[in-house]
């Protein structure tokens, strides 16, 4: 398991690459044949990493089930472009697939990793501690990766920040941001998730991002209402290492036109 876990940690945390794109798959909003295409057309486009979760409506089944045809659905194209010279050598169909849980009653253990996160702004124990203290032996038993993450929800907060009762951090507060990155740091974390909420009207503040940026040496991804290239390239440039979308991946049913958008997406995010 030792190997799997430097692998899936180093691929996130890889800081000589440019900024990387990920999808949010949510399985109650799609069916896994459905998660599966969209995680599929990502990946052609140049996504890196596919999470899967939600901030509520998720359970075991339907985490795992999703999962599971996506895995599936990867290890299907990786051995057909073995097999078809047609196929791009260059393209590499294997990128982790991530669990991004809302607690410890949303797991799976087909997953490669998981953001072993503690909600750091949160107001309850709940999402501070008693979650990740709740699903650590099925993660250990499960050989799932923890990657240490602190999460900082900011407004407009949304539906994460509802149900992780989080105390948000307002865009001009950056000395206080500054003070959550190099706690997560001093904590030993080796990412910060700078979160928005699903489906925010505003980004987080790129003066965020770049505060966060110039207090600590961690992996920053940033996620939450960023629909377009432009908007992902300021917070690229702010200083964040991933950009997270998902309500803009369920806004395309076909994937060929998901993969043409996300293409788009990720050329403006590192013009």
């Amino acid at each position: 398991m030792g190997g799997v876990e430097s692998q899936t940690l180093e691929h996130v945390c890889d800081k000589t690459k440019s900024t990387r794109h990920a999808i949010l798959i949510d399985p109650a909003d799609q069916t896994p044949d459905t998660a599966a295409k969209r995680a599929m057309a990502a990946v052609a486009a140049g996504s890196k990493m596919i999470l899967v979760g939600g901030s509520s409506d998720t359970d075991m089944d339907n985490v795992n089930n999703t999962v599971v045809a996506i895995q599936e659905a990867l290890e299907l194209v990786t051995w057909a472009s073995s097999q078809d010279s047609d196929f791009s050598e260059e393209k590499n169909w294997k990128v982790p697939v991530v669990l991004f849980p809302q607690g410890a009653a949303a797991l799976s253990p087909a997953a490669d990793a998981i953001t072993f996160m503690m909600l750091m702004n949160s107001k309850s124990p709940r999402y501070l501690i008693e979650e990740q203290v709740a699903g650590s032996l099925f993660i250990k038993k499960a050989g799932i990766s923890p990657l240490p993450m602190g999460y900082i929800i900011c407004e407009p907060g949304g539906k994460a920040g509802e149900v992780g009762q989080a105390d948000l951090i307002r865009p001009s507060e950056t000395e206080r941001i500054s003070a959550y990155a190099t706690t997560a740091e001093y904590y030993g974390f080796r990412i910060i998730y700078l979160e928005a909420g699903s489906g925010a009207q505003t980004p987080v503040s790129p003066d965020l991002i770049k505060a966060a940026r110039e207090s600590c040496n961690l992996t920053i991804v940033v996620g939450g209402g960023i629909r377009d290239g432009e908007t992902a390239k300021a917070a690229s440039d702010a200083g964040a290492d991933w950009i997270i979308t998902g309500n803009l991946t369920e806004s395309f049913d076909n994937a060929n036109t998901l993969q043409n958008v996300l293409t788009d997406f990720i050329s403006k995010m590192n013009d």
